[in-house]
């Protein structure tokens, strides 16, 4: 990332904090001190800052704070753990409109005509450029822009593979769109638990073994609504598998960009026999709403992928790949990825520590040990499974929206009471709030299900 792009998250960060509105900002001569950077960079950041209405120069006395970066709110009357969508306070609004204008200019011969299936060649090579910084290494002819992760999926699930296998196995709890597109369709279907470890390693090799697994769909990182990700055995074990039976790997790598641990790599990075499928979304990180996505593809499946690509939809935006193309290109990306990290991470070590402290204060409300940390959502098991429906209830009547997994399964494969808790959407200040009535909630449960003494 540029350096004054850092330095750009740095001011933002203060004027969200530190600095309100009115307030006098460092000077150019302390603020390149203070960051180890030259003047003119810290002149292009704080041009950067005033062109997008965050601070305003006034002659012969230094930059002032016009408006903070994150929204002004007051606390609403409900506390929503079950909205998924990005926070639309840290939208790149201005930055992407910036791409968008500048893909009209650059693109218009391009964007008023049918594209390829493939993708736009352009994009396909920044996207070869860019996936590295993930550990993915493809050559562009294996690269494929898709309408989002649920198209690349449900072309997957549809079309032939080589091998004949039709079968495709989905961790449970999972994605729920991919089971019910599955289960709409009548794609044959089967499901294997998945907890805070992972899978049981056993249970697929012999799943993998029985010859009939078409792919194995897996989300190994920030696993939603578990919370957790494969640890670098497990991914190692699951590509070693693949390879030893001849199975297919459907890898969606969707939270990729919240990941701190520059040495978590993917299962692609361990995949030495050209059987993994690696998805890439930028719903999560940028807007839900751009529909772009990566599918990298063994080789092996790219003809039959490109051919029923084009008879579904002859190709994706070609304005949205314009301007994701040149978000990445422009290092806007990069700047936005660092942005959202420190937000979603702040609120991640908060659910923590509430849930931490929600354990100590009501030690016999929950079944297991504390779930995975590190992501923006995660579960609770309740320690009284068969009033779950009627916490969830009282919950909401007290203004905090949660909700069970239940939707996360197959039809037919037993469920496990379990209360999902997501947090991109709920106030930083709220968040200990309403873990805390969680708790209380199905601790109570707990006291109302428990039989009478006798005397």
């Amino acid at each position: 990332m540029y350096k004054y792009m850092e330095l750009l998250n740095e001011l933002e960060s203060m004027i969200g904090g530190s600095l309100k509105e009115g307030d006098k900002m460092p000077s150019i001569r302390v603020l390149s001190d203070r960051y180890s950077c030259s003047k003119s960079t810290v002149i292009r950041a704080l041009s950067e800052l005033e062109r997008t209405h965050l601070i305003y120069a006034s002659a012969k006395s230094g930059y002032y704070v016009l408006g903070g970066t994150e929204r002004r709110e007051t606390r609403g009357e409900t506390i929503d753990f079950v909205r998924s969508a990005p926070d639309p306070g840290i939208f790149p609004y201005l930055d992407f409109q910036h791409c968008l204008n500048k893909a009209i200019d650059t693109y218009r011969n391009d964007l008023f005509i049918y594209g390829t299936p493939q993708g736009l060649p352009s994009l396909i090579r920044e996207m070869q450029r860019h996936l590295t910084d993930y550990q993915v290494f493809a050559e562009p002819d294996r690269i494929f822009i898709t309408s989002g992760v649920q198209q690349a999926l449900t072309l997957l699930a549809g079309m032939p593979f080589p091998d004949g296998k039709r079968t495709v196995l989905l961790e449970q709890p999972g994605y729920p769109l991919c089971a019910a597109y599955l289960e709409e369709h009548r794609i044959p279907a089967i499901g294997i638990r998945r907890d805070a470890d992972g899978v049981d390693l056993d249970e697929l090799e012999t799943l993998f073994r029985g010859g009939g697994i078409k792919f194995f769909y897996t989300i190994p990182r920030f696993h939603n609504p578990l919370g957790a990700s494969y640890s670098r055995r497990h991914k190692e074990a699951i590509a070693e598998l693949a390879a030893r039976y001849g199975v297919y790997v459907v890898e969606d790598d969707y939270m990729s960009d919240l990941e701190r641990d520059a040495k978590s790599d993917p299962i692609y990075a361990y995949d030495r026999a050209d059987r993994t499928v690696y998805l890439k979304s930028y719903s999560k990180i940028v807007f839900p709403g751009l529909r772009v996505a990566a599918a990298v593809l063994p080789l092996e499946l790219t003809e039959s992928f490109r051919r029923h690509k084009q008879l579904l939809d002859i190709d994706s935006s070609m304005l949205s790949q314009a301007a994701l193309e040149l978000y990445l290109k422009s290092g806007m990306f990069d700047r936005h990825r660092e942005k959202i990290r420190r937000c979603y991470g702040r609120r991640s070590e908060l659910l923590s520590e509430a849930i931490r402290e929600a354990l100590h204060a009501y030690p016999g409300a929950f079944a297991g040990p504390p779930p995975a940390e590190g992501g923006i959502h995660t579960h609770l098991l309740p320690a009284a499974p068969a009033a779950l429906s009627s916490a969830i209830d009282r919950l909401r009547r007290r203004g905090i929206v949660a909700e069970s997994a239940n939707s996360h399964y197959l039809r037919g494969f037993r469920t496990e009471a379990m209360l999902k808790l997501n947090v991109s959407g709920v106030r930083e200040d709220d968040i200990p709030v309403g873990v805390s009535a969680v708790a209380e909630e199905l601790a109570q449960a707990v006291r109302r299900t428990r039989p009478p003494s006798r005397i």
